[in-house]
């Protein structure tokens, strides 16, 4: 696994983004909580890169469209030389209230850093082809572009290489499909330069959208281990869960088998296997009891569903995105999870979250750095706009959370009959 950090996302006429919306997790110079906060870089330009980072946004706002588009990028790359057959088409929607957009390409770029180097890959796509694509690697202060494609008509590129990328380059673009990347098809081909490129983008990001069921089963599994057990009941007593102990026990079930006959209708049957499920010990100075997971609350079976990818985005140092993390976790328990990725001691080898939230009294000193919190606000034209608190110069210890709701910092409903509840004197 390639230890690397996202330092930077953009995206352009994505669903409801229409112009170049830019997510940096370069850290500003502000020395505040930089020790626990912020991951050395070893970049002169950028030394350091936030360890989380959190976006606010009323509803219908945008946040779960930009946190999204990070995971398409992933998933375009990931699948685009291998899932993805010739003349097939994406399923990729660029915004569609402007006439001028509703035609026009769909853009990514993710910059990150990667064995200690700075690379920046960015795209273009239409649901039919990829439009352009290129990736710079910064060795030096002025970067080195390993190639470039750009579409010229039908279905003839051009490209532009680098004499710092090896390998069979023609054999890679003769074997890469309109509508398939470069990068994917020199991977598949076993490039040795653009592997590693490869392999990070599409195993060092994990998304969890809003609202998806976090199974429980990953979790499990680790309880089958000693150091998988011990990992997940020091995870439960940081979190500061009123349970003793964990176990996994094995017992038989129903599971439904689904086939498909020959007329293409599915038909099910039952079949008997062995589960593995978790028990949970909660101890009293009167006793204790054992649980299954189902008699457990709504919060407890969501975070010990989180466990296994906060753990594993922990110990490999990769970027976990989650949209509405806050969903079943009381603020306490979110406050808990933020804090582990944002301790060395837990976080050594730079782990990032970035997540949204409607959480408002997370927007608090002892937790956060102003360039860790960002927002989402749509114009009149109904576009995302992306922007972070740093834009509007907060004053060191001003109070973030009752400034946001008093509409301060925008990003908050409009409702057309009076004034946000916090302007009411609500709190």
């Amino acid at each position: 696994m390639e230890i690397g950090m996202l330092l930077e996302f953009r995206v352009r006429n994505y669903r409801s983004i229409r112009d170049e919306q830019a997510l940096t997790l370069i850290a500003s110079g502000d020395k505040e909580l930089a020790a626990t906060h912020l991951a050395s870089t070893g970049l002169k330009s950028a030394p350091h890169a936030l360890r989380t980072l959190v976006v606010y946004g009323p509803n219908a706002s945008g946040k779960s469209n930009l946190l999204r588009a990070l995971d398409y990028l992933r998933a375009v790359v990931a699948e685009s030389a291998t899932v993805i057959q010739p003349g097939q088409t994406y399923n990729v929607q660029p915004f569609k209230l402007d006439p001028a957009t509703a035609h026009q390409p769909t853009e990514f770029e993710i910059t990150f850093l990667l064995s200690g180097v700075r690379h920046q890959y960015a795209f273009a796509m239409t649901p039919q082809r990829i439009v352009s694509e290129s990736l710079l690697v910064y060795r030096s202060i002025k970067p080195t572009q390993l190639y470039s494609r750009q579409h010229v008509d039908g279905d003839r590129y051009n490209y532009e290489f680098s004499t710092y990328l090896t390998g069979p380059r023609k054999l890679w673009q003769e074997s890469t499909r309109p509508n398939a990347l470069f990068l994917s098809m020199a991977a598949q081909l076993n490039s040795e330069q653009l592997s590693p490129v490869f392999n990070w983008i599409v195993r060092n990001m994990t998304f969890l959208p809003a609202g998806a069921a976090v199974f429980p089963d990953l979790t499990t599994a680790l309880l089958t281990t000693e150091q998988g057990r011990t990992s997940i009941r020091e995870f439960l007593s940081a979190a500061d869960i009123s349970i003793a102990d964990v176990q996994a026990i094995s017992r038989k079930g129903m599971q439904a088998q689904w086939v498909m006959s020959a007329s293409g209708v599915q038909q099910a049957s039952q079949e008997e296997r062995e589960f593995l499920l978790p028990v949970f010990e909660h101890t009293t100075p009167k006793g204790s009891a054992k649980f299954e997971l189902h008699d457990e609350s709504e919060g407890t079976q969501r975070l010990y569903g989180l466990i296994a990818p906060v753990l594993d985005c922990l110990r490999d140092g990769r970027v976990l995105v989650v949209d509405e993390l806050d969903s079943s976790l009381h603020t306490l328990l979110l406050r808990r999870l933020v804090t582990m990725f944002q301790t060395p001691e837990l976080n050594p080898n730079g782990a990032q979250l970035i997540f949204s939230t409607h959480d408002t009294s997370l927007l608090d000193h002892t937790l956060f750095r102003r360039d860790q919190i960002w927002f989402t606000e749509k114009d009149a034209d109904q576009a995302t706009c992306l922007y972070p608190l740093t834009d509007f110069s907060p004053r060191k210890h001003e109070a973030w959370e009752r400034g946001y709701l008093a509409g301060r910092y925008g990003a908050v409903p409009f409702f057309s009959d009076g004034p946000a509840p916090a302007e009411a004197g609500v709190h």
